[in-house]
Order: structure tokens, then sequence, then C-alpha cells
């Protein structure tokens, strides 16, 4: 190989490591890398992440990724002091709404838990301010955390614990396994497998949090 042939050889980037379960979807590995485990603090922000968890129960996540901006539009950017104010006509509105997820019970579920999220910040003085009481403890998970080991995560004590109090609070669809795939998503665990290139940047993020 001549030096000019060598000098034409382009550089190849290597794909960076990512979990198990974001490969084959642009939409997930971009998910995955910029939002997946990043903390969130938005009241908003939370709202919608807990709704959209639900109306996921009993489907795939890339289902609602492919959604989500409808639903955005359909629930008024669930801006939960809004949503608390929908009716019947705007309950009949979503469940002929093609490009959500038209389930009455988890329609009626997020016009209920909007009312149920301006009550707690009634309490609490925001949706963080609750919701960051529930930080999982990792101290005892091994240093080196695989798919295998990542796959088991799918419950925790303390998503069993915001489970059982948001149902005592009137909350729906709100059942352990849906927390803990909500704390995952917002912050509250770090589940991201450790060989993982995002791994390190949530960590960081979770360190120079301020609540």
């Amino acid at each position: 190989m001549s030096e000019n042939d060598q000098a034409a050889t382009p550089t190849l980037t290597p794909t960076p490591t990512r979990c198990f379960w974001c490969d084959g979807s642009e939409i997930y590995r971009n998910y995955h890398d910029k939002e997946w485990g990043y903390p969130v603090t938005d009241d908003v922000r939370l709202f919608e992440k807990i709704c959209l968890e639900g109306f996921q129960s009993g489907l795939s996540w890339i289902t609602i990724l492919r959604k989500r901006e409808n639903f955005r539009a359909a629930f008024a950017g669930f801006d939960f002091h809004k949503v608390a104010r929908f009716g019947d006509d705007d309950v009949a509105r979503l469940l002929g709404d093609a490009g959500i997820i038209r389930h009455r019970g988890k329609i009626e579920a997020t016009i209920n838990n909007a009312a149920r999220a301006i009550e707690m910040e009634a309490e609490f003085g925001s949706l963080k301010a609750y919701f960051w009481r529930f930080e999982n403890d990792v101290s005892a998970r091994p240093h080196l955390r695989d798919e295998a080991y990542v796959r088991t995560l799918v419950t925790s004590p303390e998503s069993f614990a915001l489970s059982k109090d948001l149902k005592k609070r009137g909350w729906k669809f709100v059942g352990p396994t849906t927390m803990y795939a909500f704390m995952q998503a917002m912050g509250l665990v770090n589940d991201h497998q450790s060989d993982c290139h995002v791994y390190e940047a949530v960590q960081a993020a979770r360190a120079g949090l301020t609540l």
C-alpha cells in the first residue's frame, strides 16, 4: 500500500458501548444517550414521565417514544394544572386521537393524576420535592453491572414504597414495576450498565444535582 493509499484510508470511529435495550433503533439510541437516567427536577417533565410510563404498561417503550410528541399535543404539554381541568369532552377527544394510546382507563388515570399532582404540589411545594425523597439505595449493588444483572432490575424497595404511597394518595397506574421504570427514566437511580458510555455522564449529573 502506498503512502497515498494509507492517507486515503478513513479512520473508523468505534461504536460506543450502550445498554443492551437501546440497540437497533435511532430513536432508542438518542433517548438512551441524552435522556434516560439523567436527573429530572422540572415538575412538568416529571408529570409527563410518570404518565407516559403508565401508558407504556403492557406495551413496548419504543411505541411510547414514537408517539411522545402526539401525547404532548393531546395533553397540553403535560401541564398538570391544565390536564386536571379536562372533562368528558376531552376524554372523548382523546379516545378519538389515533396519535396516542386510546385506552380509556389510562386516559382517565392521567386526568385523575393531574389533580393529585396539584394536591402534591400544595403539600410538598413541588413534585420534585416529593419524588426525590425516594432515591434508591444502591450501596449493596455490585461494582460491575453487566447486561445480565441490569435485566434483573425491575423493582426496588423504593419503587414499592413509592407505589404504595401514590396509591394511598389516589394516583392510578402506578404499580411498583411501572414506578421503577419511572425512577430509572428520571434519574432516581442510575441503571446504565457500568460499561455503558453514558454511565459516568449520568453519575456526574447526579453528583452535581441541587435539590
